[in-house]
C-alpha cells in the first residue's frame, strides 16, 4: 500500500460521482421527522405525480427551518434554485410550472449561521451516496487513510474539536486514550440516543446527511484502532434509522466501509443497534449495559470506556454531531476549523431552537454567538402579542435564564454559575402563557421518570424535588419547601452516581437564583 492509495481510490469515486451530474431539473422535497406532522409525504407523493419529462424527484431531510415546511427547492441544471414554504397541495401546479418562490422568512434564519455540519442538509439526497460524493463528501476520510492515525488524532487535537453532546471533553483525546491501551478489539459507538425534551439536532443530521456521520465515525474509527463500530438509535427515531441504514449499504457498495477500505488496508464493520429509549440511555456506560443486554443504569467510573467499556474493551463513544465535524477538519484542515467560533472555543454548535418564537427549528452557529442573535434574529423572537419571560437552555440537566441573561454567549460547558449549562445545545423559550415555575416543574418531574433508580441520591431525591414544587405550586408551600428544594438539589448533584442526577438539581438551584421573586410570591412572602 503506498501513502496516496486512498486518494487515488477516492478520486475515482468522486469522478464517476460527478459524470452522474444530472442535467434534470430536481425537485427537492424536505421530508424529516418535522415535516412528517404537517404532510410532506403528501407534498411529495403529488409532485412525482405531476413531475415533468426530464425533472425527478428527491427526499431530501430537513434543513432546519422546520417553522416553514413542508418545503420544497426546484434547482435548475444551471444551479439556480427557488425555494417554496408552507407548501400546500393547491400550491403544487405554480410550482411545478416554475412559480416565485416563498422564502422570505428563512433568509433571516440562515443569516447568522455557519453551517458546517449541515452543509446540504435538506439540498441533498441521503439516500444517495454520490450525491454526498460530488459535494465532496468522503474527501476527508480518504485524506485521514492517507495519513497516520497519530496525524489524524494530532489534527482534530490541534482544531479544537470537543464532544457536541453536553460534557465537551476533548474529541483527540478520547481516541488517544483508547488508542493507547493495548488490548483488543477497540470498539467506536456513535451515540444517537437524544431522548431528551427540546433537542432533535442528530435526527436532522442523520435524516438530512447520514454519509457525513459515517465518514467522521470511519475517521474516528481509524484513528482509535478500532474495527468495530455501532450506530446506537433511540428505538422511536426510524426515520433516523432507515436513512442510516440506507446510507450503510452504500458505503459498503462503494468500499468506503468493509474490508480494505478505499485500498489502505483498514477494515472497518459497522453496524445500527436499536436503544429502547431514556433519557438515561445518553449516559455513556448506561448505553454500554443496554448494548450488553444488561439494566438501563450507568456503571461506577473508573474505568472509563476508552480503557474498559464495551465487552470490557477500549472503546470510544461520540454523537453525530461531533463524528459530523470531523470531515471538515479532516478535508480543509484544522485550521479552518479553529478559525471558526472564539479564541478559547472553537467551531460551531448545532441549537436547537424551540417554544415561544416564530421561526422554530434548529441553527448551526458558530460558538461565542449570543442567546439574544439565536433567539430574536434567527429564530424571530416571541409571537405576536407574546413578551419572552424565560429561556430554558439545555434540557432538564441544566436550567432557566432570565431576559436580563440573553446576552450570554454559547459556550461549552457552564453558562452561568447557578447551573445553567449549553449541554447539548436546547433554547425554549417561554412567555407569559407559561409561568416559571411551571417549567421547573416539568424539568423536575422529567428527572424523577428518567431516573434510573440505581443510586439513592437522585432515586430518592428527585421525587421530593418534585413535591416540594407542588406544594409551591397548589399554595400551600412555605420557606421551608424552597429550603428543601434548594438542599435536595445540592445533595442530588453532589452525590449521584452519572450525569443525569448529578444535574438534575440545576432547575432548582438556577430558578432560585433568578426568579426569588415569583418564589417569594408563591409562599406569601414580599
Amino acid at each position: 500500500m503506498t501513502a496516496n492509495t486512498a486518494a487515488t481510490a477516492y478520486d475515482a469515486l468522486a469522478q464517476a460521482a460527478n459524470k452522474r451530474s444530472s442535467t434534470q431539473t430536481r425537485f427537492i422535497v424536505q421530508v424529516g421527522h418535522c415535516s412528517q406532522s404537517v404532510g410532506a409525504h403528501s407534498i411529495a407523493e403529488e409532485i412525482e405525480r405531476l413531475l415533468p419529462n426530464e425533472s425527478v424527484l428527491v427526499i431530501a431531510g430537513c434543513d432546519g427551518a422546520c417553522f416553514d415546511a413542508p418545503q420544497v427547492i426546484v434547482r435548475n441544471p444551471s444551479g439556480s434554485q427557488t425555494r417554496f414554504t408552507r407548501v400546500t397541495p393547491a400550491d403544487i401546479p405554480g410550482i411545478i410550472t416554475g412559480g416565485n418562490g416563498t422564502d422570505g422568512d428563512d433568509r433571516a434564519f440562515f443569516s447568522g449561521q455557519h453551517r458546517l455540519t449541515l452543509d446540504g442538509c435538506g439540498e441533498t439526497d441521503p439516500s444517495d451516496i454520490d450525491d454526498y460524493i460530488s459535494g465532496g463528501g468522503y474527501a476527508g476520510l480518504a485524506k485521514a487513510l492517507s495519513s497516520s492515525p497519530e496525524d489524524v488524532i494530532a489534527q482534530v487535537k490541534d482544531s479544537g474539536l470537543r464532544g457536541r453532546g453536553g460534557a465537551y471533553f476533548p474529541v483527540a483525546l478520547k481516541w488517544q486514550g483508547a488508542r493507547g491501551v493495548d488490548r483488543t478489539p477497540r470498539y467506536l459507538v456513535v451515540n444517537s440516543e437524544e431522548g431528551e425534551p427540546g433537542i432533535f439536532k442528530d435526527r436532522h443530521l442523520m435524516e438530512g446527511v447520514p454519509h457525513r456521520i459515517l465518514e467522521g465515525a470511519t475517521i474516528a474509527a481509524y484513528a482509535a484502532g478500532a474495527e468495530q463500530a455501532y450506530i446506537y438509535i433511540n428505538a422511536e427515531a426510524e426515520l433516523s434509522a432507515a436513512r442510516m441504514q440506507t446510507a450503510l449499504e452504500q458505503a459498503y457498495d462503494g468500499s468506503l466501509l468493509g474490508r480494505d477500505i478505499l485500498g489502505s488496508g483498514f477494515d472497518l464493520e459497522v453496524e445500527i443497534r436499536h436503544g429502547a429509549g431514556g433519557y438515561v440511555c445518553g449516559e455513556e456506560t448506561t448505553l454500554l449495559n443496554t448494548m450488553e443486554g444488561d439494566r438501563r443504569e450507568p456503571r461506577l467510573r473508573p474505568p472509563f470506556p476508552t480503557e474498559s467499556g464495551l465487552l470490557a474493551r477500549p472503546t470510544v463513544i461520540n454523537n453525530p454531531e461531533t463524528l459530523a465535524s470531523v470531515p471538515f477538519i479532516l478535508a480543509k484542515g484544522a485550521d479552518a476549523f479553529a478559525a471558526i467560533g472564539t479564541e478559547s472555543d472553537k467551531g460551531t454548535k448545532i441549537v436547537s431552537v424551540s417554544g415561544s418564537v416564530r421561526r422554530p427549528g434548529i441553527a448551526e452557529v458558530p460558538m461565542g454567538t449570543t442567546l439574544r442573535e439565536i433567539v430574536y434574529e434567527m429564530a424571530g423572537g416571541p409571537e405576536d402579542g407574546q413578551s419572552l419571560t424565560a429561556i430554558a437552555v439545555g434540557g432538564p440537566s441544566s436550567g432557566i435564564l432570565p431576559p436580563s441573561m440573553l446576552d450570554t454567549a454559547i459556550k461549552p460547558g457552564l453558562l452561568h454559575e447557578s447551573g445553567v449549562m449549553l449541554g447539548a445545545g436546547g433554547i425554549i423559550a417561554l412567555d407569559e402563557r407559561v409561568g416559571v415555575v411551571e417549567m421547573l416543574r416539568k424539568l423536575a418531574a422529567y428527572n424523577a421518570d428518567e431516573s434510573c433508580g440505581k443510586c439513592t441520591p437522585c432515586r430518592e431525591g428527585t421525587p421530593r424535588i418534585v413535591d416540594a414544587v407542588d406544594r409551591l405550586l397548589s399554595g400551600s408551600g412555605s420557606l421551608n419547601d424552597l429550603e428543601e428544594a434548594r438542599y435536595l438539589a445540592n445533595v442530588v448533584n453532589s452525590a449521584s452516581l452519572c450525569g443525569l442526577g448529578q444535574a438534575a438539581g440545576n432547575p432548582v438551584t438556577s430558578v432560585l437564583h433568578f426568579f426569588g421573586e415569583e418564589l417569594a410570591e408563591l409562599v406569601g412572602v414580599r
